[in-house]
């Protein structure tokens, strides 16, 4: 199969050639087709895809394009991983909001609203002309925010599905914990995109998600930075992302306290990319370096060879990605997008049957921001600063009308250059 990759020039690209290389009895890739309009950065990328091509003995080619047309043709799957903007925007994004007392953070709150603005235009114009030169293709969105970027490219009527990290990431440690094959372990994973709760780990059909947290609390309390007596009153295991919502005011002091120290997660990025830039320009590179780790996005390519596989060979296999509710969740809409385990082949993705209906603490939270992102499709759709107060008005971490106006005229203000209607 012929895969092609807009932004291709990304630094995390690599840990996706990394991952094809391992995995290609799995995924059995004809030609991977980088493409990113930076000719410097794609040409950096592709050389070292091909060294660790050959390294791995994988027969695929590896082609560069800076012209979407020449990558996308004839392509049998399409994905996209892009950064509108690049880091100094996201830099925006992760400290306008704190301004206003509220989390800077570039997919959740206000800075991933900004976000989505300025990607849901660029990412529905780059589905159009897959549509027109491959129509067959399946388009992969691993572009943030995945929950309102894929609502958007299903609303248009494409052949889209999203693609997170977070459960693989949550099924392989807790897989490299228990000592067993992570095939083994379906989760029972609900939600939204980032807004995620893991309610069991289900290893030959029994759940050892009481186990995995009696032995391992503490860890995985480190590792999502909330607190063990949070999870273990719970009993589950909420995404990362559910801290800006339970910690939102202990989250955004600590925000503040860095970005007067010049610290924050955007400059963090930064450095580490430069960093990844040099090392990828070595010539006798043919292996992911260590520092990439850093960059985050663990599993990715392992998640999106289990999803490209399963669609390229009817496999029929349950993966979580970010799909149509078509029911799913009853207090939804039909066309909301959910994150949740589906079945995935030849035909497409459906959501698997839920393991128990999703409880009222959870169901709440996800009605609301399930809203907000109808709300903020609309407004990168069809723009205009009402649309923006509006969906700000709907989102959880806002909800008050003075502060939704002036977190709207800030948003617009600072992406000014990125909103053709603005």
């Amino acid at each position: 199969m012929k895969l092609a990759v807009v932004g291709g020039g990304s630094t995390y690209t690599p840990e996706l050639v990394d991952g094809f290389a391992r995995l290609r009895d799995t995924l059995p890739l004809t030609e991977l087709a980088l493409i990113d309009p930076a000719a410097d950065r794609v040409e950096l990328i592709g050389g070292l895809a091909r060294r660790i091509f050959a390294k791995q003995g994988h027969p695929g080619v590896v082609s560069t394009h800076t012209e979407l047309e020449s990558g996308v043709e004839g392509a049998d799957a399409v994905l996209i991983q892009l950064r509108v903007g690049g880091q100094a925007i996201r830099n925006v994004d992760e400290t306008f909001p704190l301004e206003f007392c509220c989390v800077g953070q570039e997919t959740t709150g206000a800075g991933g609203f900004a976000k989505a603005l300025r990607t849901v235009p660029v990412v529905l114009d780059i589905a159009e002309r897959v549509r027109r030169l491959a129509p067959q293709a399946w388009i992969i969105d691993f572009t943030n925010p995945v929950g309102i970027v894929t609502r958007a490219l299903l609303d248009a009527g494409h052949r889209a599905v999203g693609l997170c990290n977070v459960a693989i990431g949550f099924q392989r440690r807790a897989a490299a914990h228990l000592g067993v094959e992570p095939s083994r372990i379906k989760l029972d994973h609900v939600g939204l995109n980032h807004l995620t709760w893991e309610r069991g780990f289900y290893l030959d059909g029994v759940d050892v998600l009481p186990k995995y947290l009696a032995e391992s609390l503490d860890e995985i309390a480190h590792d999502i930075e909330l607190p063990a007596e949070l999870i273990g009153r719970l009993g589950v295991i909420p995404s990362y992302y559910l801290r800006y919502f339970y910690a939102h005011d202990i989250v955004v002091k600590e925000q503040i306290d860095q970005v007067m120290k010049g610290e924050n997660r955007a400059r963090t990025v930064a450095a580490v990319e430069a960093e990844l830039l040099a090392q990828y320009a070595d010539p006798t590179l043919d292996t992911k370096p260590e520092a990439l780790s850093k960059r985050g996005g663990a599993f990715y390519s392992e998640a999106a060879v289990e999803l490209l596989a399963s669609l390229h060979g009817d496999l029929g296999d349950e993966l979580v990605v970010n799909v149509r509710n078509q029911g799913t969740f009853p207090f939804l809409a039909d066309d909301a997008v959910i994150e949740v385990p589906a079945i995935v082949d030849a035909a497409g993705v459906r959501p698997a049957p839920l393991r128990a209906p999703v409880e009222p603490l959870y169901r709440g939270l996800i009605a609301h921001v399930s809203a907000y992102e109808e709300l903020a499709v609309a407004a990168a759709v069809h723009g205009g600063v009402d649309r923006v107060r509006t969906a700000l008005l709907a989102h959880p971490l806002v909800g008050q009308a003075d502060l939704a106006d002036d977190l709207a005229g800030a948003l617009v203000a600072k992406n000014r250059d990125f909103l053709p209607w603005a």
